[in-house]
């Protein structure tokens, strides 16, 4: 166990599997495409590992400053399937839960997807808003411009998002404040 306090956690896992445990009496196995958010809050003491000592886990863990400091520790994990993801953005995380998403504490809003070779998406960001694009898995074009596993993208000066794959590909995309 270890301690964090006052920071939004999202772990998203790309393959395997990563058995949590916190202080708050929270156990779980977080596998591929579920939403797992530990708002750590006044603090909050937990571990993660590997369950499996045969299968390797790859995941990606995303912290956020909250809104504010000193909000209560919670904890929440959904499933998101495959198809919800499937060639559209399907929301993960927002500030108040929207479309069945885990619940954040700032203004920002987290979106997967799954693309298949050839296939595109389209994003519009609002006035006075900005994006990450961080691609999970895979490469795309994000306006043109080629980006491979592991880039990522601040994206500040355009409003209309086009994410074309250039092979099978995993993408998430965090609407900014």
């Amino acid at each position: 166990m270890h301690p964090h306090r006052d920071m939004e956690i999202i772990t998203y896992v790309l393959e395997g599997a990563l058995a949590h445990k916190d202080n708050m009496g929270n156990g779980s196995i977080i596998h591929p495409g579920d939403g797992q958010r530990m708002s750590a809050g006044t603090g909050v003491r937990h571990s993660e590992a590997n369950p499996s000592a045969k299968e390797s886990v790859h995941l990606l863990q995303i912290w956020i400053a909250p809104d504010r400091k000193g909000h209560d520790p919670s904890y929440e994990q959904k499933p998101f399937s495959q198809s919800e993801k499937r060639g559209r953005f399907r929301l993960i995380a927002s500030p108040d839960g929207t479309d069945g998403s885990v619940t954040i504490h700032q203004d920002a809003k987290l979106y997967a997807t799954l693309l298949s070779e050839g296939e595109q998406v389209r994003y519009s960001i609002a006035e006075g808003r900005f994006a990450w694009l961080q691609i999970a898995k895979g490469s795309v074009e994000l306006n043109g411009q080629l980006l491979k596993q592991g880039d990522g993208a601040a994206i500040s000066e355009e409003q209309d998002l086009t994410i074309y794959a250039a092979e099978d590909s995993e993408v998430l995309l965090f609407d900014l404040a």
